[in-house]
């Protein structure tokens, strides 16, 4: 069967990317992914094996104009939808707008978050705060307005954790009935969790300002002043750094200095970060309100423990005090926990046992065989009885 997904930008490596490529690489059914900006150098090489389709290409800048001129983009652009069964779009905010448009077969939704300048209340305070102009909450309020309507289109929204589908119920944007969270998930066996445990934290993900990555090099800094015995212990800031964030990463190397125990490693291939987990003596999760987290599972599925902001999607995989721990965003809770996996070695390799065990329980398997069946639903295939189910319904039932 031929099913399409649509995600308005694929030029990052970041997780809405990955659960694209995972999707069309894993499914019994043929993908094809539309998208206005495509980037091969700068995503997963893997999608240069994949049916990626570019519309007209529009900018990946986030400046109203810029913002505004895409989402004609979006309205307008014809997608060649023939002889394809469903379409899903994978939706971070933009991508929403095409579920306006009379398309002619099942449109379904795979969101990796509502907009989170809007729909999530940190990142929209952060937002206005540098953007308090009146023509971007006029922006903010227009967008809103558009976005609910295209949202009574979906046949039904899946979401990536219940972190996501909150923000979701909680907007008025779909009924309990038609919410689903399937979790995406983590291949443990592109994971070594034997490696070493050599004396650096690492500090993973995308190098950009949703991340909250000052508050790793805050608390990296008072755990080093306030431990003894710590002086030998580095952070590596490991991800990419896409156009929009260079001034956040030049921001974040001036509050470096000139300091050689913080150390940047930007746009790392899978193998220089598969190889920095299975190193690394523990990794740090700094964002204030994550939608999901994959860095996550990969640290677990890595067998180190995860030390993360107690916010968000990190709640619903961390086990506090078992795999990790979830704490304020505050750099003091951070350093005194970095300091006491360090005076306790044998903890760490205790909660990165039980991080791989409870990695376990989220597979890419579970994850694509659930958007698989509810596409083979769509078009009344019959459903295999040996599919595992463990995708969790928000109200109703699977």
């Amino acid at each position: 069967m031929k099913v399409a997904v649509y995600h308005p930008w694929v030029y990052l490596k970041g997780g809405a990317e990955r659960t694209i490529l995972e999707l069309a690489q894993r499914s019994r059914h043929d993908w094809t992914i539309y998208t206005n900006h495509f980037d091969r150098e700068g995503t997963f090489p893997e999608f240069g094996d994949l049916p990626v389709v570019e519309l007209g290409r529009v900018s990946v800048r986030r400046t109203v104009l810029h913002v505004g001129i895409a989402a004609l983009r979006v309205l307008l652009d014809r997608i060649p939808l023939d002889g394809h069964s469903a379409l899903m779009i994978s939706s971070e905010g933009l991508g929403n707008l095409l579920a306006l448009r009379a398309l002619g077969l099942p449109v379904f939704c795979f969101c990796h978050t509502p907009l989170k300048i809007v729909y999530d209340p940190f990142t929209r305070a952060r937002y206005l705060a540098e953007r308090p102009s009146i023509l971007s909450r006029c922006a903010v309020q227009a967008y809103t307005a558009v976005d609910r309507l295209a949202w009574r289109n979906y046949e039904r929204v899946f979401c990536n954790s219940h972190e996501v589908a909150n923000r979701v119920r909680n907007a008025g944007l779909a009924p309990r009935d038609r919410l689903e969270v399937v979790h995406p998930g983590v291949d443990l066996d592109r994971f070594d969790p034997n490696g070493s445990s050599e004396p650096f934290f690492l500090l993973a993900g995308r190098i950009a300002k949703t991340k909250n990555v000052e508050l790793g090099i805050d608390a990296f800094r008072r755990f080093k002043e306030r431990t003894p015995g710590a002086a030998h212990f580095r952070l590596l800031i490991a991800g990419m750094v896409d156009a929009k964030s260079q001034p956040y990463y030049r921001a974040l190397r001036a509050r470096v200095g000139e300091a050689d125990d913080i150390t940047f490693v930007v746009g790392p291939s899978d193998a220089v970060l598969f190889d920095l987990y299975r190193r690394c003596y523990a990794t740090l999760f700094t964002a204030l309100n994550e939608d999901w987290g994959l860095v996550v599972l990969e640290a677990m599925a890595s067998g180190k423990p995860v030390v993360s902001v107690g916010r968000g999607g990190p709640c619903e995989s961390v086990v506090d005090g078992e795999t990790g721990y979830l704490l304020p965003a505050d750099p003091d809770a951070f350093a005194s926990t970095m300091g006491r996996l360090v005076a306790q070695p044998q903890l760490v390799a205790r909660l990165g046992a039980a991080g791989r065990r409870r990695a376990s329980a989220f597979t890419w398997d579970v994850f694509v065989s659930r958007i698989d069946r509810y596409v083979e639903a769509l078009a009344g295939l019959p459903i295999g009885a040996d599919e595992p189910r463990e995708a969790v319904v928000v109200g109703g039932r699977t």
